[in-house]
């Protein structure tokens, strides 16, 4: 199996928003906030070629809304997903399988783009077959007041409308090499997928945990749906992770690609700190 980071973009929030009831202080530690008090962030997507199948986890913001929009998010960089497929030889076209951990606008905007023509919605991956949860796919159809706002009709539609959405109804393999984990405290039915690779776990965190700094366990965001819920799944993974030793890959931190992870007096933190590429050149140990 190949792994690669790809990153659709690159963009700015609001720092205290990521850490919920965390001190400023305490989780600038971390991460610097600017004047405004926004901090950097990523949306690094994963890209799985297991020989058989090409897998994307996530596809980013893309590009459908107004500039007012984006104007809210800060975007900088010249990355996009495409630009990032290409670094490492493969186009859209290749993608076989699309495995949407969510449905907020961050996560499955660029699986959908306009048309030249017009405001006709086009599949950005027209041979994959597209899937997240039935139980996210029903919450995002049905959203509660405070978590509207992450949700675009003109990213869930046209997947639906496709045909080529399918949904995942339990944790478990999704392929060979390929393993399922869903977890509901950032939302219902997140998906958190754990790939093996060079015989190491290496789980892609989504909005589980979505920086380092978010491993401690009261660090969870203000977006989190159950904020105890996500502390207690956090507690039960980091367990596990740390005694088996996971690589944990991170979607939006923008400064730290990779980590493993130890015990300390103060809980579980980041060990060391890393690529996919260290980890595919045998320099972890």
């Amino acid at each position: 199996m190949k792994l690669y980071p790809v990153i659709a973009e690159n963009f700015k929030m609001d720092g205290g928003a990521c850490f919920g009831v965390v001190p400023k202080a305490i989780w600038e530690r971390y991460v610097k906030a600017d004047e405004n008090n926004m901090i950097p962030l990523t949306s690094r997507c994963l890209l799985a070629d297991t020989g058989s199948r090409v897998i994307l986890v996530d596809v980013g913001m893309g590009d459908k809304q107004s500039e007012k929009f984006f104007s809210f998010y800060h975007l900088f960089g010249e990355e996009s997903l495409e630009k990032s497929l290409k670094k490492y030889g493969y186009t859209p076209d290749q993608v076989t399988d699309v495995i949407l951990t969510h449905l907020h606008f961050d996560h499955v905007g660029g699986a959908v783009k306009w048309a030249e023509e017009g405001k006709t919605p086009e599949l950005v991956f027209p041979n994959a077959t597209y899937y997240c949860t039935k139980e996210h796919w029903d919450a995002a159809m049905d959203p509660n007041p405070r978590a509207a706002a992450s949700y675009f009709e003109e990213n869930l539609e046209p997947l639906y409308d496709s045909g080529q959405l399918e949904f995942i109804h339990e944790a478990g393999p999704f392929c060979e090499g390929v393993y399922l984990e869903i977890k509901s405290g950032h939302t219902a039915g997140q998906i958190v997928p754990i790939f093996d690779y060079h015989g190491r776990k290496v789980a892609f965190m989504a909005d589980f945990i979505s920086a380092v700094g978010n491993i401690p366990l009261a660090y969870v965001p203000s977006f989190d749906i159950d904020p105890v819920r996500s502390m207690e799944e956090k507690q039960e993974f980091l367990t596990r992770a740390v005694k088996e030793d996971y690589v944990l890959v991170f979607e939006h931190d923008y400064d730290n690609e990779c980590c493993t992870l130890k015990e300390t007096p103060k809980g579980i933190r980041a060990r060391d700190i890393f690529t996919l590429e260290d980890l595919k050149a045998g320099q972890i140990g």
